[in-house]
């Protein structure tokens, strides 16, 4: 297993943070990373968040939890598959006092049991399991999930409480006899929280409620939250209120009896996760630090000052490479080759503060989707937003003269290219859509349903289902196309245009050769022989022949390309039939093929280097004024007043 290898973004993190968590008395906060960190701050002073340690993993770290017994005990979990017990002193020192034998799978989840003596793990192959943290000898099995288990809370009773991508609402007593009691929901559960009490059980639901539940799991009321999903949820240390955070890219503050509070929106913020202690509310960023609120007011404390520029998204604008990042800086590089004058040459657009997951271009004009489920048109002097659209943007594409942009939420959104007006919504997947392609009289769709679709925006044909959800779809022409799984799978095969006009796969085969999530995918060459590329979570940049003829020639015939520091991201085929390849630690390859027909690395540029170097920006954004970032206020008679965040629309 290879292990991430960032350069180090000055005190803070190097890339986006996954998890936050309060020691119970709120003078340490433990930030976990995509960098495959963990820092522990000092935050006795809450307006200036001090870093005391730095923890490291091999891989992304998911989750962290401190000791309810001793203080200075704190466990970390791990895509590397472990779960980790450090020991960090009042200096700052810390030291690996326990690794848990390697899981069967990516650690989503830890929680103490209230003796401080024992660990419950979960993990994305949906078990639940019960360690000894002095030893870490195994205990125990204490539940299991049908999909990925998301996370695990326990109450000051242990009660165990587990969700996962299943919709299994599970609680469980690993000391005591009585049967688990479950509670099934239609979609996803990736949030939960108990109250301080242990008498309600706070659930995160898909549909962007959460649901307040007793020890029995049941209903005591529900809370609509957003109009994307609710993920993470912490409790005031009276219960009196929690804290929500949502795919809308916002914090939500309410009392118990599911009064509105307060709304909090900044680009920045990574609501995944979030945590309260000593009247502080933190969050998570895509930036290289915590996010500190007043529970009482809201009003933000301290902020992270560094962005980070993990790419997302790629583009073809003439002779440039656009590259989308998580800073929400848009960086246009030449990359014509080994060479050549102008390779490496520069220019960036900051286009918002968060992250942009998505691209399109047309002329001179770009589109960009966004974490904050806005679409931003940048025409090269003025730059406009949608309005917000409910959930992030993770794909988009241009369709008949209309912008068709996929969301969280599982729906095509057509758009008026010029002014972004929302013409139709249209329920497309069943789960949220992760990519889009053109194709001649229509486009492909990938998404967390597990499906591979072709069509106009309505009446399309499912072209072949993956064993988990799809992260990319790209296209050959209108005469190929593959798709990247989380199954750890690429699937390839020739599309067909029926005489009704709808659309068939024929010849589908799988390949094989990523041992983790593959991310993305990229066609190169010609229909009739291609090689498919494919970035995967396990740092590969994987390569395979095909041949429709024989499929056990094809599933032998991958190799590993070039090898990143992180994640691969996001791939696209350019214009001169080479393909973009981009990791979340900022290098940028173009593949092409030789004179063989096999594809090699034809340029390799680091953004990070590039940008060092002292790019010039093309500022074209909102203010980034402090005092704007909360936009709600304390109820007034059961009604919210809310302000709007928006677009700078000058350049």
């Amino acid at each position: 297993m290879r292990t991430i290898d960032l350069p180090a973004s000055g005190p803070g993190h190097s890339a986006p943070l996954t998890h936050v968590g309060f020691r119970p008395d709120g003078k340490r906060l433990a930030t976990c990373s995509y960098d495959g960190t963990v820092i522990v701050w000092d935050t006795g002073d809450p307006s200036r968040p001090v870093p005391l340690a730095r923890l490291r993993h091999r891989r992304l770290v998911n989750a962290s939890a401190w000791n309810p017994v001793d203080p200075e005990v704190l466990a970390t979990a791990s895509a590397d598959k472990t779960v980790a017990v450090w020991r960090v002193d009042a200096h700052g020192r810390g030291t690996l006092r326990t690794v848990l034998a390697r899981h069967t799978d990516d650690i989503n989840s830890v929680a103490w049991l209230p003796d401080g003596e024992r660990l419950i793990c979960v993990s994305e192959d949906g078990r639940a399991t019960l360690w000894s943290a002095a030893d870490g000898v195994f205990l125990a099995e204490v539940g299991s999930h049908e999909a990925h288990c998301m996370m695990v809370s326990v109450s000051e009773q242990g009660l165990v409480a587990t969700v996962g991508e299943d919709g299994l609402v599970a609680v469980s007593d690993p000391d005591g006899t009585a049967a688990p009691v479950t509670r099934r929901y239609d979609s996803s559960i990736e949030g939960c929280a108990w109250s301080h009490s242990g008498r309600l059980l706070a659930v995160a639901r898909d549909d962007g409620a959460v649901d307040l539940l007793t020890a029995g799991l049941d209903l005591v009321r529900t809370v609509p939250v957003s109009t994307s999903a609710a993920r993470a949820v912490a409790w005031a240390e009276d219960d009196s209120s929690f804290v929500v955070g949502a795919y809308d890219g916002a914090l939500h503050w309410f009392d118990v009896v599911g009064t509105r509070l307060h709304r909090v929106e900044d680009r920045r913020v990574w609501p995944r996760s979030v945590a309260v202690a000593g009247g502080v509310v933190a969050a998570g960023s895509f930036w290289n630090g915590p996010h500190l609120y007043d529970l009482t007011t809201a009003r933000e404390t301290a902020a992270p000052d560094t962005p980070t520029h993990g790419p997302n998204a790629l583009a073809q604008r003439g002779d440039e490479l656009l590259v989308g990042t998580d800073s929400g800086l848009v960086v246009a590089v030449r990359t014509d080759g080994p060479g050549t004058e102008d390779t490496g040459a520069v220019r960036t657009t900051v286009l918002t503060d968060g992250p942009i997951l998505s691209l399109a271009v047309d002329g001179d004009t770009v589109w960009a989707g966004t974490y904050s489920g806005h679409v931003l048109r940048h025409d090269g002097t003025t730059l406009t937003s949608s309005p917000g659209l409910g959930a992030p943007v993770p794909s988009l594409t241009v369709h008949e003269g209309t912008l068709v942009a996929g969301t969280y939420n599982g729906e095509f959104l057509l758009l008026d290219p010029g002014t972004l007006d929302v013409l139709e919504r249209i329920d497309a997947h069943d789960g949220s859509v992760k990519s889009l392609t053109a194709v001649a009289g229509g486009f492909l769709s990938a998404a967390t349903d597990r499906t591979v679709e072709a069509g106009g925006p309505r009446g399309r044909s499912k072209l072949w289902e993956h064993g988990n959800l799809v992260n990319a779809v790209a296209a050959l022409g209108s005469e190929a196309a593959a798709s990247a799984s989380r199954d750890h799978t690429v699937k390839v095969g020739r599309l067909v245009r029926q005489a009704d006009g709808g659309w068939r796969a024929a010849d589908v085969q799988t390949l094989l050769g990523p041992d983790e999530s593959v991310k993305c995918v990229a066609l190169l060459g010609d229909a009739e022989r291609p090689v498919v590329l494919a970035g995967s979570y396990d740092f590969g940049l994987h390569a395979w022949q095909v041949d429709w003829a024989d499929s056990a020639a094809t599933l032998a015939s991958g190799r590993v390309l070039a090898e990143f520091a992180q994640g691969l991201s996001c791939m696209l085929r350019l214009t001169d039939g080479s393909v973009a390849v981009a990791g979340w630690d900022g290098r940028v390859l173009v593949v092409g093929r030789d004179r063989a027909g096999r594809p090699e690395v034809r340029t390799s540029l680091h953004l990070n280097e590039l940008l060092t170097a002292g790019a010039p920006e093309d500022r074209a954004r909102e203010s980034r004024a402090r005092e704007s970032r909360t936009t709600g206020s304390r109820t007034t008679e059961g009604r919210t007043s809310e302000g709007r965040t928006t677009e700078s629309r000058a350049a």
